[in-house]
């Protein structure tokens, strides 16, 4: 097993763990490796039978790795605004995935046609930013909106503002994500 093998499962059953958990408490902090220590930024994204379930995540680096993933997978389960919680009798079926995201780094561009021809399409997270109102797309969701103008188009519409909006305040960054399933 390499290094990332090895990260990837410590990952997936903090994650597992912390759906199963009976508690609501913080995140146990007695990991011994310590990358579980470092502040990382985390998504944790649940499926049932191939349609999503659940996905909550953090995009600053703010808690250590293995409490991010810890509180974003409890988060995915049972405070996912767009389900009900998940319930016991799902819990064996239910697949997770954990994404590390990388920091991000600002993207400039003064329209639309100079943010797309930046995009690159199944590697970049992109965070879009506009007077208050923000919204992300993992690097996953290029496997549904293939199209750089469709990803971006869906990304605005999460912000709540119109699929074809642009003005000259709107901020876009990007991640990359190490994940795991």
């Amino acid at each position: 097993m390499t290094a990332l093998d090895a990260r990837g499962a410590t990952l997936l059953a903090i994650a597992r763990d912390a759906i199963r958990a009976t508690h609501d408490g913080a995140a146990p902090e007695d990991w011994t490796e310590p990358w579980l220590r470092e502040r990382a930024a985390t998504f944790v994204t649940l499926r049932l039978e191939e349609e999503l379930r659940g996905c909550i995540g953090s995009i600053e680096a703010v808690r250590m790795l293995g409490a991010d993933v810890y509180s974003n997978a409890r988060a995915a389960a049972y405070r996912d605004p767009r389900f009900a919680p998940v319930s016991r009798f799902e819990l064996g079926a239910i697949a997770v995935e954990v994404s590390v995201l990388s920091p991000r780094t600002p993207m400039t561009a003064a329209s639309e046609a100079e943010a797309i021809a930046q995009l690159r399409p199944g590697i970049d997270g992109i965070v879009l930013d506009y007077n208050g109102q923000r919204a992300t797309f993992l690097p996953q969701v290029w496997e549904t909106l293939p199209e750089p103008l469709d990803f971006l188009s869906h990304l605005r519409m999460k912000a709540d503002l119109p699929a074809r909006f642009w003005h000259p305040g709107l901020r876009l960054s990007r991640y990359t994500v190490e994940k795991y399933l």
